[in-house]
């Protein structure tokens, strides 16, 4: 089974393929078919967004420090809108990756630093720190992770699951 069958059967076009084999190549400076984290890093709307970082960490399995053509793709599919006539398609098949769930693990594991699968104050509070700089005063962003955590937190563990991430 080639890659690119597997990828139409996911849902992504041929022409978007080339188009993101095109981008994956653009990228690939020392041009040896994979991604460092300095060549996500030269992306610049990745260097000015404040989880830029989290994001680039995204596209690397734990330990690695390449990402190949696959792993790229995979990645990205995450952030693939969700189309109607897709909510039909094979119950019995795996999840796609850009389903509402996978989507939210996604984004909880942008805020679940340590990955222990639960959000602490203290990570609430590097990545409210991540997106808002100096702008706002620890004060009052600790008030912030304070009432987040409060409204969130079901079962008096003083963080956020994922369940109630969800929620």
């Amino acid at each position: 089974m080639n890659a690119e069958w597997h990828l139409k059967h996911k849902g992504v076009s041929h022409s978007q393929i080339t188009r993101l084999y095109s981008r994956f190549t653009s990228l690939d400076k020392g041009e040896n078919g994979t991604l460092s984290r300095e060549d996500f890093q030269r992306i610049p709307e990745l260097a000015i967004n404040p989880l830029g970082d989290r994001i680039i960490n995204a596209f690397f399995p734990e330990g690695e420090d390449q990402v190949n053509f696959r792993g790229f793709m995979r990645t990205l599919a995450h952030f693939r809108p969700i189309e109607d006539n897709e909510k039909s398609k094979d119950q019995n098949g795996p999840e796609p990756l850009n389903s509402r769930s996978n989507k939210l693990h996604f984004a909880f594991r942008l805020y679940d630093l340590d990955k222990d699968d639960k959000i602490s104050r203290d990570e609430l509070l590097q990545v409210l720190r991540m997106m808002v700089g100096v702008n706002i005063s620890d004060e009052q962003l600790g008030s912030i992770a304070d009432r987040t955590i409060q409204e969130a937190d079901q079962d008096g563990d003083s963080a956020i699951s994922f369940a109630e991430f969800v929620k």
